[in-house]
């Protein structure tokens, strides 16, 4: 098998990132084997044109199967949610297997994607203190598989930091509307609070690109975000896509729980301290393509 043949293993492929990634490599003409657990769940993902590869992250020896003969390896990973909390050792054991299984099948390129900030976060202004405890298990989770797919050896790998999803802008998701749109937005970040947004799309893509030029992605460590705005102008935006006025939220904490804010929207006070240092101008000087805010809440929420 040609290398241009050769299928590129995504995984995460039924979620947003592998899912998105699946598709801009399809697109490209670019085969894709997608790692998942469960097939008769995956219906969506086969129909596009991919080909499926039963494994779990947890089984190092499935995936190494799945990761035989691939031109590269699209990784991600979600921790599970227990009774206790997030699994962010669990996630760490993903990542770790997942590299390791790459290694050991012998694939030349790691495209992994992590979250802006990742690794950098301990330098962050009252990390030492315990002031961002909230904080400290997904970004040191993130930070670890970074540090392992680095040291990994891999003759070529990619970093990307995605910023704050444009999609947690859905109403239907309930996060930042949790008593939907008539509710209005309901979040600590404040309104002059600059924010940091990639739209899942352009994830894909970036992913898509480091495949298709390895060479040039090689050790691109990218702080990846398609607009970066300020809360008013966020608002202002939905209301034009949404067709309802919506404010910019002036909430406290407790404003905020009690307007059903989930528990993990706390987190989100690091956003008005310390920011995601994801910009546009990184992808841009890179000649990716982007999608402004006002772009995607036209094409995705359009009353």
């Amino acid at each position: 098998m040609s290398p241009e043949s050769a299928p590129v293993l995504v995984t995460g492929a039924t979620g947003r990132q592998g899912g998105a990634t699946a598709r801009a490599l399809l697109a490209a003409g670019i085969p894709v084997r997608a790692l998942v657990r469960d097939p008769a769940r995956a219906g969506a993902v086969a129909a596009l044109g991919a080909e499926l590869a039963t494994g779990d992250l947890h089984d190092r020896e499935s995936v190494t199967r799945a990761a035989n003969g691939a031109r590269a390896v699209f990784s991600v990973q979600m921790p599970a949610f227990t009774g206790d909390g997030f699994d962010f050792h669990g996630e760490v054991a993903q990542g770790v297997n997942l590299v390791e299984a790459a290694k050991a099948a012998g694939v030349p390129q790691f495209v992994h994607t992590s979250v802006s900030g990742a690794g950098r976060h301990v330098e962050a202004p009252g990390w030492a203190e315990g002031r961002w405890a909230s904080m400290e298990g997904t970004l040191n989770a993130k930070a670890a598989v970074q540090d392992r797919v680095r040291a990994a050896g891999f003759p070529h790998w990619t970093l990307l930091k995605p910023a704050f999803f444009m999609e947690n802008f859905r109403p239907s998701l309930r996060f930042l509307f949790p008593r939907g749109v008539e509710g209005g937005l309901v979040s600590v970040i404040k309104p002059d609070t600059r924010v940091s947004l990639v739209a899942v799309a352009d994830i894909g893509r970036a992913a898509a690109a480091a495949i298709t030029d390895p060479a040039r992605f090689d050790g691109v460590e990218l702080e990846l975000a398609s607009d970066h705005r300020p809360m008013t102008e966020i608002a202002a935006v939905l209301s034009g896509a949404l067709g309802r006025e919506l404010r910019a939220p002036d909430l406290t904490e407790r404003e905020a729980v009690a307007a059903g804010m989930p528990p993990m929207g706390a987190s989100h006070e690091w956003l008005n301290v310390i920011g995601q240092p994801a910009r546009p101008r990184f992808a841009k000087e890179l000649g990716l393509p982007l999608t402004p805010f006002e772009t995607w809440a036209g094409q995705e929420l359009r009353a």
